[in-house]
């Protein structure tokens, strides 16, 4: 069998950390004898981790990463923490508005000689999630793959920096057509090296889970309720759905309830809107629930209004359940929906949100037509994972 790296931050409750489970639960380890990093060995998720993808110890340099500096000197981390002060200062001269993505590359770059090198050779490492440094230079593989879930078109990198690690990938994966586009679009040298793998979705394990029963006070059959599942941050723009919600109770909608599940750095900031719009009865974030699928079915229409996704798995999540879909216009949103069809897209304006919203809800025929749609189809797509087994084929000699 052939030695397999795979590497991950967590396994906290998140989109990427979802597909990346189902693939773990569909592999096929007959061919490779699989072994799983985690920076953090933390999330509700580990205990779903199948027990034939040997979990690996932690490593506590590499934890530092989502650490505060006051946590990696607390730590002892003082090459590290010093580290950090210099990627922290270096962003003072950035003048791009979202410094999420840039700030965690500098991070790795003022950090990476400080982590240590991994001892063991594989026959392929598998880095699937950005940024990819760990793999890309820690580790000494035969053939090395890099994944890609987000929309780069949307964020901030530097160039330069990104393709010195890209270049030392043999192939990097992309879970849909449109962000292989925006990725192409960004770094047009490296085409040749890309390959498209859907996030692995389990139907049949979706709707098992979607059973579990819903506690009484959530959905309330009075009111029309509408559904998010995301982390609370900035590319979600549940900041937009709180204005929207205010919208749709201007125009006489109040029965009109909006639910959110999930957690991240914007959940006070949310919460002072919410407030400073009186609606704390109507608009509820429910925090981290590891299971959402009750509420998906339990929902009368699931919303995605993000500003930017790679292919966001709530919304695949959603159509296996057959709910009525209602999506933004960002970029790669019609690699996942097609208008009318399976779904509506919508513009991301807070007044075509609200407008669509009322739309649906007035008209119980057209929600019913996109429910059936899905309801129609099979959405188990495990067949995907052979375009990776096709990949993992080692050509090269040992990366020094």
């Amino acid at each position: 069998m052939k030695k397999l790296l795979i590497s991950s931050f967590d396994m906290e409750v998140g989109g990427v950390e979802r597909s990346l489970l189902s693939m773990l639960n569909n592999f096929d380890y007959n061919q490779f004898d699989v072994e799983l990093f985690l920076f953090s060995q933390t999330g509700d998720f580990l205990e779903l981790l199948p027990p034939k993808a040997t979990l690996l110890d932690e490593i506590v340099e590499y934890k530092t990463v989502r650490q505060s500096i006051k946590e990696v000197f607390k730590a002892n981390q003082w090459f590290i923490g010093i580290s950090r002060v210099l990627a922290k200062f270096s962003m003072l001269f950035s003048k791009v508005k979202e410094k999420d993505y840039l700030q965690t590359q500098l991070i790795w770059k003022f950090c990476l000689p400080f982590f240590p090198q991994v001892p063991k050779e594989y026959d392929v490492a598998i880095s699937y999630l950005w940024p990819h440094d760990y793999v890309a230079t820690k580790v000494k593989a035969k053939l090395k793959i890099a994944w890609i879930h987000t929309d780069y078109s949307a964020i901030s990198t530097d160039i330069k920096s990104d393709l010195i690690m890209w270049d030392k990938f043999d192939h990097i994966i992309s879970i849909s057509d449109d962000c292989s586009r925006a990725f192409v679009n960004k770094y047009p040298s490296l085409q040749k090296k890309l390959t498209v793998v859907e996030n692995i979705t389990s139907p049949d394990f979706i709707k098992t889970m979607s059973l579990e029963k819903l506690p009484s006070y959530v959905f309330n059959k009075e009111c029309f309720t509408l559904l998010s599942v995301g982390r609370l941050c900035h590319p979600k723009a549940f900041d937009k759905a709180v204005k929207t919600l205010d919208l749709v109770h201007q125009k006489g909608y109040t029965y009109i309830k909006w639910f959110v599940i999930g957690y991240g750095p914007d959940e006070e900031k949310l919460k002072k809107l919410i407030t400073k719009y009186k609606l704390e009865k109507s608009f509820i974030l429910l925090g981290k629930i590891n299971n959402p699928y009750p509420y998906m079915k339990g929902c009368d229409l699931y919303v995605q209004p993000s500003r930017y996704e790679g292919k966001a798995v709530t919304v695949s999540e959603a159509k296996i359940l057959a709910k009525p879909i209602l999506v933004t216009n960002y970029p790669t949103a019609a690699s996942q929906i097609t208008d009318g069809v399976d779904g509506i897209i919508c513009e991301s304006s807070i007044e075509k949100i609200a407008q669509n919203i009322i739309g649906l809800y007035e008209n119980k025929e057209q929600r019913q037509d996109l429910s059936y749609f899905c309801h129609k189809q099979d959405y188990n797509n495990t067949n995907e994972l052979k375009k990776l087994y096709t990949l993992m084929n080692p050509t090269k000699e040992l990366v020094k």
